[in-house]
């Protein structure tokens, strides 16, 4: 039996950084984006390059078992050399892979990313097994004895067994935290509804909650000063709209700009915890996992849940690599009693 499942994807990821590279900037009437370049047809000397294993399976169960939970990982990989790489990164890990999901007919997920001097990267994935989870090869057992569920993202046709897996937990008292990825988010808010409403917990970035709610937030109605108003209004109905359950809580991140949660009653804002950024891979996984860790850890305080998310999710993106800067509870503690003046507020 153990403390947390986790179920998602697991890649090798190959980090490249190069001197080279270059950030552009493209605006039109309605939208600025940024995109990454590098000279057509040159050949690019790399400045730095490193392998770590990734994705949000292995990402979390890394950061559950870090913080001291008995943590088992669902996850599908090839018989390659890159599955070798990621067991072999788990050998002083303390997490019991006995319910991966191993098909050497399959290759196993990789994935190249381009870091920038500004610390953030571009992705190039290729899913993998990770995008074939099916119901058959899932150990629901192993799931039925654990006390909470944590999904991660989900890719491709793995989406498919969302449905059977959160009404397994709700049929055996198992807590779930979902944290929501692009492919079920783009198959509507009514498919989603199903999996939110057995959901204890509920993680997602902005972009996701206005992809999932179909509300944007407008930047002319955005007030000036978070000390004026915490929260923008458009985010606010974004919670209103995904919390479907009055026992659940629903955290949205923002970036540069702090998360905040919603619980039914209060609204809560935590801005970021400053430190070096050298990746940001991996943040995400950091932060949700560590929130759903510290609820248990807090005693259901949601403010000091997202300072300890906030905390971790700074450790990794110090390091190179997704679970490279993982802390113990006792490492944030130790953080944030050196801060004192960082703190989290409530609106209501």
């Amino acid at each position: 039996m153990c403390d947390v499942i986790t179920i998602g994807s697991a890649t090798m990821d190959v980090f490249v950084e190069s001197d080279d590279a270059n950030i552009v900037s493209v605006s039109t009437k309605n939208k600025k984006s940024e995109f990454m370049s590098y000279p057509y047809g040159a050949k690019v000397e790399i400045t730095d390059f490193t392998s770590q294993v990734g994705g949000g399976g292995i990402n979390t169960a890394c950061n559950f078992a870090n913080l001291g939970f008995k943590t088992s990982a669902i996850f599908k990989i090839g018989n390659d050399i890159y599955s070798e790489g990621i067991l072999e990164s788990f050998k002083n890990k303390n997490v019991d892979l006995s319910n991966i999901i191993q098909n050497p007919q399959e290759s196993t997920g990789f994935s190249i990313i381009l870091v920038s001097f500004q610390g953030d990267r571009t992705v190039l994935a290729h899913r993998g097994a990770n995008a074939s989870i099916k119901k058959e090869d899932i150990n629901f057992d192993a799931i039925k004895k654990a006390k909470f569920l944590y999904i991660a993202p989900l890719n491709g046709d793995s989406t498919k067994v969302l449905d059977d897996i959160v009404n397994f937990a709700k049929e055996n008292h198992v807590k779930v935290c979902f944290n929501a990825g692009s492919s079920s988010l783009k198959k509507g808010f009514n498919y989603l509804k199903q999996i939110l409403e057995d959901a204890h917990i509920v993680v997602m970035n902005k972009e996701e909650a206005s992809m999932a709610t179909q509300i944007q937030v407008r930047p002319d109605t955005r007030e000036e000063k978070f000390s004026e108003a915490l929260i923008h209004p458009d985010i606010k109905d974004m919670f209103k709209k995904l919390k479907v359950r009055d026992y659940q809580v629903i955290v949205i991140t923002d970036g540069g700009r702090g998360a905040y949660a919603y619980d039914g009653k209060k609204y809560y804002y935590c801005p970021v915890f400053d430190g070096p950024v050298v990746s940001t891979l991996g943040a995400g996984d950091a932060f949700a996992s560590t929130f759903c860790a510290a609820l248990g850890k807090t005693k259901l305080d949601i403010g000091r849940a997202l300072m300890y998310a906030s905390v971790n999710s700074a450790g990794v993106v110090s390091a190179f690599g997704a679970t490279q800067g993982l802390l113990t509870f006792e490492e944030i503690e130790k953080r944030l009693q050196a801060k004192p003046e960082y703190t989290y507020k409530i609106d209501e």
